[in-house]
């Protein structure tokens, strides 16, 4: 008899068949292996601030959709008024539901993995938490209130240990990520550390089919992907092309994808300055890789202070191949750029770093190749989805074939 499995994920997919995301992916293994699946998440886009619009039956599971307000900006009162309305309407459905052999959650949001930790609780419900990010303490770099910051953020501190400590299991997409579940939570043994990722025989597929792009012998692309925000450094990239001597960059193109609040300072800054930049807005992800593909060089300038770890893009630099430059802080990540020599970690903040590094790579065309060839096996090593996951799938399959607690 097949166990019922529910997937409890706040930032998910937006359903349309053309993205990315970890439970998306998890939905769909779990529900390959003897476990009826639901997948319950947000009617509304957290990245394109609308209503999501599923049409079709495109999944081997259930997709269910709680209403919330909604909000205009990531930093808001009215978006932490918007994961309120979230988490009640999700105690509400889940205390309608029938109950299910295992809880998976994502972490965060915490409104919704608190309701869904307490009614685990209740109910003696196997409880897997995902901890994708860690709150409060990426609020702490947004907000950075002096003195009274650890007070402030002291009900979110206490929210954030009562899930940590409900959990049967932890996954985390990082080592950093699961050692502060571990603090909370003395009675789990261990935990498991399961990258972001992404499919390599996807993004494999992707390119061998693609169009090439128009691209002269003589130029070299340099790319990023993701958010145009507040904790991403792409003015330090601007200064470091604008300092560059003009004849080392005249064949150098930097194509940023993505979005963002910060998308019009970005943009307005490298016009300034007169760089070479094509700001292509937030792509489809077959269009970002085929993009990205016949990139030289990507980038990944996080500012000071980040909570991050090992995110969707580093993943997707990997995963095609390319050199990297870092000034993240994350020291598992930066230990990864050594380790397997995928790029040159830099000093964060600093232009003459970043310029120094940069122009290494520009002028060594034989290094680039070799960089970036680290940089795929590094994906094949730690990347790769289709081998990854299955610890993910070993774990629920294990723990839902136990008793139920109590």
């Amino acid at each position: 008899m097949k166990k019922d499995v529910l997937l409890i994920a706040h930032f998910c997919s937006d359903f349309d068949g053309k993205g990315n995301n970890r439970f998306s992916y998890i939905a769909d293994l779990l529900s390959q292996n003897e476990c009826d699946i639901e997948l319950v998440t947000t009617d509304f886009s957290h990245s394109k601030k609308a209503r999501k619009n599923v049409i079709g039956n495109l999944f081997s599971y259930r997709v269910t959709m709680l209403h919330e307000p909604g909000y205009l900006k990531n930093v808001s009162l009215k978006r932490l008024y918007s994961h309120y309305i979230m988490g009640r309407n999700l105690k509400k459905y889940l205390e309608a539901r029938k109950k299910p052999d295992v809880i998976y959650c994502a972490v965060p949001s915490l409104d919704v993995a608190k309701v869904a930790a307490g009614y685990a609780k209740k109910n003696n419900i196997r409880f897997i938490i995902d901890v994708q990010d860690l709150w409060p303490e990426a609020f702490k770099l947004v907000f950075n209130i002096p003195l009274l910051g650890d007070l402030f953020f002291l009900p979110m501190n206490i929210v954030a240990d009562m899930i940590y400590r409900s959990a049967d299991y932890v996954i985390a997409v990082s080592d950093t990520y699961l050692k502060r579940v571990m603090i909370s939570n003395r009675e789990l043994d261990n935990g498991s550390v399961i990258y972001l990722g992404t499919e390599l025989k996807k993004v494999d597929k992707i390119s061998k089919k693609m169009t090439r792009l128009t691209k002269h012998d003589d130029e070299i692309w340099m790319a990023y992907i993701g958010t145009l925000g507040s904790g991403y450094d792409l003015t330090l990239v601007f200064d470091a092309l604008d300092s560059i001597e003009k004849n080392l960059i005249k064949n150098l193109k930097f194509i940023v994808m993505g979005d963002g609040p910060y998308y019009r300072k970005f943009f307005d800054h490298a016009k300034e300055k007169r760089l070479n930049v094509v700001f292509t807005g937030k792509l489809q992800y077959e269009e970002m890789i085929s993009v990205l593909k016949n990139c030289d060089i990507a980038v990944n300038p996080i500012k000071a202070g980040s909570a991050a770890s090992i995110i969707n893009k580093v993943c997707d630099y990997s995963a095609v191949g390319l050199p990297v430059l870092n000034t993240q802080e994350c020291f598992e990540y930066r230990t990864l750029v050594d380790t397997y020599g995928i790029g040159y970690n830099c000093k964060n903040g600093n232009v003459d770093d970043f310029k120094e590094k940069l122009t290494n790579l520009i002028t060594h065309k034989e290094l680039r190749i070799e960089m970036g060839k680290n940089s795929r096996r590094l994906a094949e090593d730690k990347f790769d989805r289709e081998i990854s996951y299955n610890v993910i799938i070993e774990k629920v399959l294990e723990i839902k074939n136990k008793k139920t607690k109590g």
